[in-house]
């Protein structure tokens, strides 16, 4: 009786262990696959940011190797990442695997200006365009090359050597005062661009410009399963570089893998969700260490880019020992395009906090103070975005103002005040953006042909100050 007693405890007890051993292993199992999901979002931030551009692109009709535009200044239906509202966008989209090298051709800056840049499809520049680009102004030609093209280029032209096949330019076409008729100029000599393959250069034919100005263009981040759908369709699309096959056993460990599809069943889809989410919120307290330092001491305002970033986006991460994936990913959860050389054409400073250090309130009102002769060559513009999203705020009548805007009221010492809130202060609509109650909200203020003062510092922007809580 004791013997049977025993065997019994003993079978028992083996039966309990191996129960917990495989518990322990199912678990170690999805622990892992959550961090890899987690580390794949952030990875894999500008490669989906810019995949979900290409389809908002695709879904209203535009086919690679054209140009999408916005005929008029955009409103909050341009739902890419803290866009800017004040300029003229174009976004020509390349794939030259079916094409060999494309042509992307800017005008001389006569009768009007582009700024702007050309990236792979990791959205690391290739080169800047216009008066701050490659051509200095004077228009060129920029050849776009598959990647590993060993052919002589011609003469003639800009040769930009890309690591992907896919691609995109983000360009602006300046519009001056921002009156209907600079608007107009601004499109009108934004279509002297012209997109083709080299084969065709020769006798290129017409370029396709599609106008989305009254489409709802939505590019801002999924953090669902839709993230991991958007990497896989890079993911089959592109060559892996050899500065990220580190991750090909990372990401086919949670179902992504080239040559095959991608169908989690509904546990692997429920987890990927969850890891989603969790990057989210990583991301976006990666985001707010990025406004420290701060870019006047003791300020609020801040370039939320680390520098390892933009270095690396300007040399396609050419440094050795350095790859900054996090603060890349961080940069790419809220924007979109890199400059080759930043500080040239543009300049940006961004802020999450009034003056006293608060998180800006879209129920609350406030007043930002533009001091006169604000340091820029062509204009500058204070933009608002939803803090969720990153994008405009919905159904706003307008986002942004700026030094371009028609009617801006100045003072008489020059200075402008810019308000924020739900609703416009008593004559003072001209210069106010508006907010949404129950919600936070974030600034990009934006200098066009940034001069010394900026970064000597000898010009200051001032912090936000709130004025009333509604």
């Amino acid at each position: 009786m004791r013997r049977r007693l025993f065997i019994a405890l003993v079978i028992a007890f083996w039966t309990g262990w191996a129960q917990a051993q495989a518990v322990s292993r199912d678990d170690l199992l999805a622990r892992s696959m959550r961090a890899r999901a987690i580390e794949a979002v952030i990875w894999g931030m500008p490669a989906v940011n810019f995949d979900l551009m290409l389809q908002a692109a695709l879904k209203v009709g535009a086919k690679e190797n054209q140009i999408v535009f916005w005929s008029r200044i955009p409103d909050w239906k341009n739902q890419t990442l803290t866009p800017n509202p004040s300029t003229i966008y174009l976004m020509p989209f390349f794939n030259t695997k079916s094409t060999g090298p494309m042509v992307l051709e800017i005008p001389p800056a006569s009768g009007g200006e582009i700024t702007g840049t050309i990236m792979d499809a990791w959205q690391a520049a290739l080169d800047d365009v216009g008066p701050a680009g490659a051509d200095k102004g004077k228009g060129g030609k920029y050849l776009i090359l598959p990647p590993g093209y060993a052919e002589k280029t011609p003469d003639g032209y800009i040769p930009l050597a890309s690591d992907t096949n896919l691609g995109y330019a983000l360009l602006r076409s300046n519009v001056g005062s921002g009156s209907e008729a600079d608007v107009a100029k601004a499109v009108a000599y934004a279509k002297q661009i012209k997109l083709c393959p080299l084969s065709q250069a020769a006798a290129p034919p017409s370029t396709a410009f599609i106008d989305v100005v009254d489409v709802t263009y939505d590019s801002t981040i999924p953090y669902d399963i839709r993230f991991f759908q958007a990497l896989d369709r890079f993911i089959q699309r592109e060559t892996w570089l050899e500065r990220d096959k580190a991750m090909i056993d990372q990401i086919k460990a949670i179902g992504i893998e080239k040559g095959k599809p991608f169908d989690p069943g509904p546990q692997a889809q429920k987890m990927l969700e969850e890891a989603a989410r969790d990057a989210r919120e990583w991301l976006d307290l990666r985001y707010e260490s990025l406004f420290k330092p701060s870019f006047y001491e003791g300020g609020q305002w801040a370039l939320p880019v680390a520098h390892d970033v933009t270095e690396g986006l300007a040399n396609l991460f050419a440094k050795p020992n350095v790859y900054p994936v996090d603060d890349r990913g961080a940069f790419y959860s809220f924007a979109f395009s890199s400059v080759k050389h930043l500080g040239t054409g543009q300049f940006y400073l961004v802020t999450i906090r009034d003056k006293d250090g608060k998180a800006l309130d879209g129920g609350s009102t406030y007043r930002l103070t533009v001091p006169a002769n604000a340091p820029v060559s062509l204009y500058w513009s204070g933009t608002v975005y939803d803090r969720e999203t990153h994008g405009l705020i919905r159904d706003t009548k307008w986002s942004s103002r700026g030094s371009n805007t028609p009617g801006l009221q100045t003072n008489p010492d020059g200075s402008a005040e810019i308000f924020f809130g739900p609703n416009a202060p008593a004559g003072k609509e001209s210069n106010w953006i508006p907010t949404r109650a129950g919600g936070g909200w974030e600034i990009i203020f934006r200098f066009y042909g940034p001069k010394k003062a900026l970064f000597d510092k000898t010009w200051r922007l001032p912090d936000i100050e709130r004025i009333a809580a509604q």
